[in-house]
């Protein structure tokens, strides 16, 4: 069987748990419910590097109707380079500078703080460029939760590359000069895709 089609039924059923618990008042559905999401961490984690209870944790601290999350990611350029980021966390792979977007933030100041925390620079939002799915997009390893990907093209108004706790190293890379990427985060695909469209100011927005 193959391990992303494993994890998606996994991550199917830990969402019908979450929603179930939400709105259903019958105890014995609850206790049904409850046990679909404790196979459902099982399974999770079986299929991954990830320990039970770190899964049953994030099922934890869950709750309301099951939705998926949303990671931001800024596509910065400075002439004809692209600013990427150097990972601690993955083995010091490289990636567009973006996380998780808070509570409570707007997707457009998730993506500028990021970029101001990654990388050291001051950035505005030029345009969208693409909303995608990130079981569709072959970004590896699959992940327990489903994930949009938000990408903004954006310039840079100030500041400077700064390392920190996050990354360790920030630079500009042309699209034929690309550093081994964190392909969690970010894949060459993607990449090619925004410079080939970075001056096209009409580009539509890419999504799947």
């Amino acid at each position: 069987m193959h391990t992303r089609q494993y994890i998606a039924w996994a991550r199917e059923l830990a969402a019908l748990s979450q929603t179930g618990l939400t709105f259903s008042q019958i105890e014995y559905d609850r206790e049904r419910y409850t046990r679909m999401g404790a196979i459902a961490a099982e399974m999770l984690a079986a299929a991954s590097d990830v320990p039970l209870e770190t899964v049953r944790g994030w099922h934890a601290a869950e709750f309301g109707y099951a939705t998926p999350k949303v990671d931001v990611r800024g596509v910065v350029f400075r002439e004809d380079k692209l600013l990427l980021v150097r990972e601690i966390m993955d083995a010091g792979r490289w990636t567009l500078p973006g996380g998780w977007a808070d509570v409570n933030d707007a997707p457009s100041d998730a993506v500028l703080r990021e970029i101001r925390e990654e990388s050291g620079f001051e950035s505005r939002i030029v345009r969208l460029l693409a909303v995608l799915d990130r079981e569709k997009q072959g970004h590896e390893p699959p992940f327990p939760f489903h994930i949009y990907k938000l990408f903004f093209q954006c310039e840079i108004t100030g500041g400077e590359a700064t390392p920190n706790h996050e990354a360790d190293e920030i630079a500009f890379f042309g699209v034929d000069e690309l550093p081994e990427l964190s392909v969690s985060r970010v894949t060459k695909a993607q990449i090619v895709h925004f410079f080939r469209v970075a001056e096209e100011a009409g580009a539509p927005v890419w999504f799947d």
